[in-house]
């Protein structure tokens, strides 16, 4: 089949000729862009930072240090996982305006892709080493090609990567087991880097490990591809519409996702440091199913305060903004070569960690919602949309 086919209108969602925005996916977006920092804002604060997850820095004790374990549990591998499936829909809804419009697909969508690789690149690089831009540009290229398939290849396509996936994290797990001494020791030049390093210093220790801190979206790569077509998959079954088979869909994506999701990622967390990839990377997805229903039942109860919808609506519709913002706020906090708190509080326990999680959080929705009442985008949605001229 040519790369250059038009998109085939019946493959198209549901009522793809007349899609409006989806108020629900913007609050998702930025439930989920907040909720990476979750998990991020404890790697910034480690003593060695990327380094040092990367060398199996120990994980909070639940019994010791409950309040850290319970806020990293509720977070780690959940809304990454969320956020990769809201690109599938993403992707989908693009397919869907390529198709209505008789624009070539996929050829059209490949600058976009190409274009988010490039920002992926430079976040890397400039930024924080488990960027997550990149492996989302390299996988969106392949399922891309994939949305002008059969919906039988996709579901063949969709399954197998999760049972490849599924098979990996388990045969690492195994090996973890085998050797229960691995990891844990973190590095005394990497704790010095981020501690007192200069920015051109760690920009050079990027690039110099570079395949080694891109091995995340490699080792991942299958469940990348399993969650963008579910993303795809849940598009289309109309499981984001506000209508009531929007809304029992999204009951039913909460009470299976969060029923079997969380005793299983519980218990893999119990099980200790062996157990992380299981936990993270298969487990931990299962809860993000749940947390999209969850989310979407609250708001559609109208249980969700309306400051709050507003503020992730807001940081929803600047998702790739704040994403890089973050980090970088993050960074300038953590590393010696700005606040350095990092190392000035490292004996100060979890607390300090979870209020710099909060101040971030707040900054970036009074920034989006300043933002976004003078401008329609954010500031680096802006830039893509010139560089495409979109």
């Amino acid at each position: 089949m040519s790369n250059s086919l038009r998109a085939p209108e019946d493959t198209a969602a549901p009522g793809a000729r007349a899609t409006a925005r989806l108020p629900l996916l913007d609050v998702l977006r930025g439930a989920a862009i907040l909720g990476t920092l979750m998990t991020n804002v404890w790697i910034f604060a480690a003593p060695g930072s990327e380094w040092a997850f990367l060398q199996g820095a120990p994980m909070a004790d639940p019994f010791t240090e409950p309040a850290e374990a319970v806020f990293r549990f509720l977070a780690d591998g959940k809304f990454l996982a969320m956020l990769t499936v809201l690109f599938g829909v993403g992707l989908a809804i693009q397919y869907d305006s390529a198709a209505r419009r008789g624009t070539p697909w996929p050829r059209g969508y490949r600058p976009r892709a190409l274009f988010l690789l490039a920002e992926g690149t430079l976040h890397f690089v400039l930024v924080f080493g488990f960027d997550v831009l990149m492996g989302y540009a390299v996988t969106a290229l392949l399922v891309a090609r994939l949305l002008v398939r059969s919906e039988r290849v996709r579901r063949a396509v969709m399954w197998t990567s999760a049972g490849l996936h599924v098979a990996l994290m388990s045969l690492i797990t195994l090996s973890l087991l085998a050797d229960p001494a691995a990891g844990g020791r973190v590095s005394a030049g990497a704790v010095d880097l981020y501690a007192h390093g200069s920015w051109l210093d760690q920009i050079a220790f990027r690039l110099e490990n570079a395949v080694v801190l891109r091995l995340e979206p490699v080792l991942s790569f299958g469940l990348l591809v399993f969650l963008f077509l579910l993303g795809v998959r849940l598009h289309r079954a109309g499981a984001f519409t506000p209508t009531g088979h929007g809304r029992r869909l999204r009951a039913r994506m909460a009470g299976w996702g969060l029923g079997l999701g969380i005793p299983c990622n519980a218990a893999l967390t119990l099980g200790g440091q062996d157990f992380f990839f299981l936990g993270r990377y298969v487990a931990a997805p299962v809860v993000a199913v749940g947390y999209l229903g969850l989310i979407g039942v609250l708001l559609d109860r109208g249980w969700l305060p309306a400051p709050v919808s507003r503020g992730l609506t807001a940081v929803g519709r600047t998702a790739l903004s704040c994403y890089v913002a973050q980090n970088l706020l993050c960074m300038l906090a953590c590393y010696g070569l700005g606040l350095g708190l990092a190392e000035r509080l490292a004996d100060g326990g979890p607390w300090w960690v979870m209020g710099l999680w909060a101040a971030v959080s707040a900054t970036l929705v009074t920034a989006a919602t300043l933002w976004l009442r003078r401008f329609p985008n954010g500031p680096l949605e802006s830039v893509q949309r010139r560089a495409l001229r979109r």
